[in-house]
Parts: structure tokens; C-alpha cells; sequence
């Protein structure tokens, strides 16, 4: 009788299989959200913050766009397709050619 209650051996290597993947799967868990919070902390320090010389951003309105300036280092910073948006609301004005140069010097190639 005592025979019958002890576990076979393929019993036991299946829940040390099944052991091992509920382990697995914890740490990949675990590891998905120590990343994800340390992206969190990453974007505190670094949300409209100037990438070239670190000072607060502020944000101007230019037309129906949000324009990033740094009043530190002068520098203004837009976000994807916002340099489009810009060419198209100053293209049809007379002051357009000028704001139409300078964005010329931001636009892809």
C-alpha cells in the first residue's frame, strides 16, 4: 500500500515542469512591470524638459499648433506632423515666404 501513494517519478517531473513555468511566467511579470516603471520614472524627469540644455519647456500656440519653446536656449521644438501643419497655415500669408524659408530648414529630406 504504501507503493500507491507515493507519486511516479514522470508525476513529479510534471508538476516540477509546471512549478518551473508558473516561476517563469512570474518573473517575466515581474520584469514587464519593473520596465514599465521605469519608463514612467524616466518620462517625469524628462516631460517638457529641453533636450538641449534641460530647462522647463513652455508651450506657445501658433495657429492650431502647440509650439515646445525653451526660453532659455531659444529653442523651439515640435511634435510629428506639426511642421506641416505650420506650412500649410503660413503658406497662403504674405509673412509666409519667411516662415516658409525658415521651415524649410526643419523639413525632411
Amino acid at each position: 500500500m504504501a507503493d500507491t501513494d507515493k507519486p511516479s517519478s514522470s508525476e513529479e517531473e510534471y508538476f516540477a515542469r509546471e512549478d518551473i513555468e508558473k516561476k517563469r511566467k512570474l518573473a517575466l511579470q515581474q520584469a514587464a512591470e519593473t520596465a514599465e516603471k521605469q519608463r514612467e520614472e524616466l518620462k517625469k524627469l524628462h516631460w517638457m524638459k529641453c533636450p538641449k540644455c534641460g530647462m522647463d519647456l513652455q508651450t506657445l500656440k501658433q495657429g492650431n499648433v502647440d509650439l515646445e519653446t525653451c526660453f532659455n536656449c531659444g529653442g523651439v521644438f515640435l511634435d510629428s506632423g506639426e511642421l506641416e501643419q505650420l506650412m500649410a497655415h503660413h503658406g497662403h500669408e504674405g509673412s509666409g515666404k519667411v516662415m516658409g524659408a525658415i521651415l524649410n530648414l526643419f523639413k525632411r529630406k
